[in-house]
């Protein structure tokens, strides 16, 4: 953590600007909760009205205070705040937490007054949080230079959780929550607008406290990906999940992100690739953001997916059956050793085979799970269990059954989760420590989020060598013409289709002969992008003596078009088992992104496509392809054939390192079609654009 950092997360000294007797006021919140839950530092109030504010000594100004405080909070609005930061700055203070609003959020004028802040700050070295914070919260330490009310609804108790939100409302709920399940959490800190320490910066902090073991993110833009994607590395060396919520998926959340704190949402596609080549787990809200929170902090990291499953009633093993098919989390098959095991424990009428049925018995004999667990363990198959009790009360001896669960889970180390709807059976399994849900679906939802969790952190990240930048021919339009492009992908190792670039209607009669009947014949104009909108290309071509005409009739076009008249190209035409699409762009945060896809003319339409974030491996490419839509059709359906995945994999990796190679000279390029064959046949590209960067 930096020396900065440490002035606001570990401060010795705090300035309230603002500074309230009253502790249900912004003003008086931090005071309050400083001295309650035990910040060892010295604290100075900041109210030129009072001499004395919640016991301690007031001061009119923070130039009149005994020392330049590490940190000061800043709880005055309007002009006052800026002015207050000025004088923060010009008094030495390290730190400076804004919380008033009106800024960024508001329109391009606070965003100008929030920039001009923000000078002054760096002018003197002092780094700003916020402004439209919440504040900062360290419960390890009792600084807490923020208000949330949250903190007064629900007592703090310190633990291994942190939170680093762009939302106060956001860390306050995932804080309450956490706080309902029983756990413990030692940092809540909220961004705000922004204009300077990020939630990247703070997440880089929190995540280097090594009683830190589970981390959660809310952001609503990503501001520093580089930052971010450092402190992932860092965590998955430290086994630190981090579980984020992006806000601004949709359009209009979009719209809603922008207007909220004045900053720009990122297409949501590319943050779900950044967020899975980094290892972090992407959910909907704090609420499934705290759902797993116990078991990762159990420290179980399963690389099986293999599930067993254990109930007192017959349809709830049937439901948790299917279930498991929705997760994905197939049904262990018990050896037949386990299953005689296991059947000499339970009753002649009960279930051996998984899942296992122990029936109503378990009334009777509250040593049934203690039975039958050890005996399954033992299973190599066995990776994850799952307890589901539907109905229990009077006559079971629920704190057994629980006992036996967790010394079960203790013993063997082995994930078990337990759906159990009523209080009065689940309270007895929270005690114990295991990670108990109202149903299988949160239940078994959990495993799953664990193991595919679990697997994004380990997978390895493997750089791409560095490359040589593609030589990119000369001129200044935005686009390089089609033939241009195809030079350059081939010069990249991608296969192209035979072509040739014609500039009298003669050529493109030899160009034809050359490439065979029947052929494409389409104009090649760097100022005419997307050819088919303007008539420019002509399929099925047969003749040489057709493809002379249309060369007049495309050259003319140019002309009638005002287009530079580059050529025309007359390229064989290619059959195949199927079209894909393969694009890459310079995204303005994350930089070079591949996508891969359906490809055709209905590629805007459908929109099925994945988003790789490199450096990446064709295996990689290969996992994106089968998250499509048309993932069944790889494998071949009807009577068709499985197509070349592994072909067109290496040219999804070809294009991601020409683009990132380019080094910012490649804006985008689009290749669409990119025709794939059997298993075998290979790939062939039928078309390219490649746009020129800045």
């Amino acid at each position: 953590m930096s020396d900065l950092l440490e002035s606001a997360l570990n401060p010795q000294s705090v300035a309230v600007i603002g500074a309230s007797e009253n502790i249900h006021k912004i003003g008086g919140r931090p005071i309050y909760y400083m001295q309650k839950h035990g910040f060892g530092g010295r604290i100075y109030p900041i109210n030129p009205a009072r001499e004395e504010v919640q016991g301690l000594k007031s001061y009119a100004s923070i130039a009149a205070l005994p020392e330049a405080p590490d940190l000061a909070m800043v709880i005055v609005g309007g002009d006052k705040a800026v002015d207050a930061v000025a004088q923060c700055a010009a008094r030495g203070v390290k730190s400076a937490v804004v919380v008033a609003s009106g800024f960024g959020e508001v329109g391009e004028e606070g965003r100008a007054v929030q920039r001009a802040m923000v000078d002054t700050a760096r002018a003197a070295g002092m780094r700003l949080y916020g402004p439209n914070t919440q504040g900062l919260a360290n419960f390890g330490t009792g600084a807490i230079a923020g208000f949330s009310t949250m903190f007064v609804e629900v007592p703090p108790a310190d633990g291994p959780v942190g939170i680093v939100s762009q939302s106060g409302g956001m860390s306050a709920m995932a804080y309450g929550l956490l706080r309902g399940r029983g756990l413990g959490v030692r940092h809540v800190h909220a961004t705000g607008n922004e204009a300077d320490i990020t939630v990247s910066d703070l997440a880089w902090a929190v995540a280097h406290d090594p009683d830190v073991k589970l981390l959660l993110l809310y952001l609503e833009n990503i501001a520093n990906p580089e930052l971010l994607a450092r402190t992932a590395a860092y965590a998955r060396e430290r086994d630190l999940p981090i579980i984020a919520v992006k806000a601004g998926r949709s359009e209009s959340g979009q719209k809603a992100a922008s207007s909220h704190t004045g900053s720009l949402a990122n297409e949501d596609r590319t943050v779900d690739a950044f967020f899975r080549h980094h290892g972090i787990w992407r959910v909907r809200d704090p609420h499934a953001q705290v759902l797993a929170a116990e078991a990762y902090l159990k420290g179980w990291r399963p690389e099986g997916r293999r599930l067993v499953i254990i109930s007192n009633s017959g349809a709830s093993c049937v439901m948790g059956a299917d279930a498991s098919e929705e997760f994905a989390l197939p049904l262990a098959e018990l050896a037949p050793a386990t299953r005689a095991d296991v059947a000499s424990r339970l009753p002649g009428f009960a279930t051996a085979v998984n899942p296992i049925d122990i029936t109503a018995a378990l009334l009777s004999n509250s040593g049934l799970f203690g039975d039958v667990l050890p005996a399954v363990a033992q299973d190599p198959a066995a990776d994850l269990f799952f307890i589901n009790i539907p109905v229990a009360g009077a006559g079971y001896d629920v704190e057994a059954f629980a006992r036996d669960t967790a010394a079960f889970e203790r013993s063997t180390g082995k994930p078990v989760v337990v759906a159990a709807w009523q209080d009065s059976v689940a309270a007895p399994f929270k005690a114990q420590g295991i990670p108990t849900y109202v149903n299988e679906n949160d239940a078994l939802g959990t495993l799953a989020q664990l193991v595919s969790h679990t697997a994004l952190m380990r997978k390895a990240v493997v750089p791409w060598p560095a490359a040589t930048a593609p030589a990119m021919p000369p001129g200044t339009g935005q686009f390089l013409n089609e033939a241009q492009s195809l030079a350059m992908l081939a010069a990249a190792g991608v296969p192209v289709v035979a072509h040739r670039l014609c500039r009298s209607a003669k050529e493109a009669e030899d160009a034809l002969t050359a490439v065979g009947a029947p052929a494409v014949v389409k104009a090649c104009s760097g100022d005419v992008p997307h050819k088919s909108e303007h008539g420019l290309v002509a399929l099925n071509v047969g003749t040489a003596v057709d493809a002379a005409a249309l060369f007049e009739r495309q050259w003319a076009k140019l002309a009638d078009l005002g287009a530079a008249q580059e050529g025309v190209i007359v390229a064989a035409m290619r059959r195949g088992q199927h079209e894909f699409m393969v694009g890459a762009r310079i995204d303005p945060v994350f930089g070079p992104v591949v996508v891969v896809g359906d490809g055709g003319k209905y590629v805007e339409a459908l929109q099925d496509v994945a988003v790789l974030v490199p450096p990446f491996a064709s295996p990689d490419v290969t996992a994106a392809l089968r998250t499509l839509r048309i993932a069944p059709l790889l494998e071949g359906v009807r009577g068709d054939p499985p197509l070349d995945v592994d072909a067109l994999a290496e040219v999804v990796v070809a294009i991601g390192k020409l683009i990132a190679a380019a080094g910012g000279a490649i804006a985008s390029i689009d290749v669409n079609p990119v025709l794939v064959g059997a298993r075998g046949d290979g790939v062939v590209v039928l078309d390219a654009l490649v746009e020129r960067g800045g």
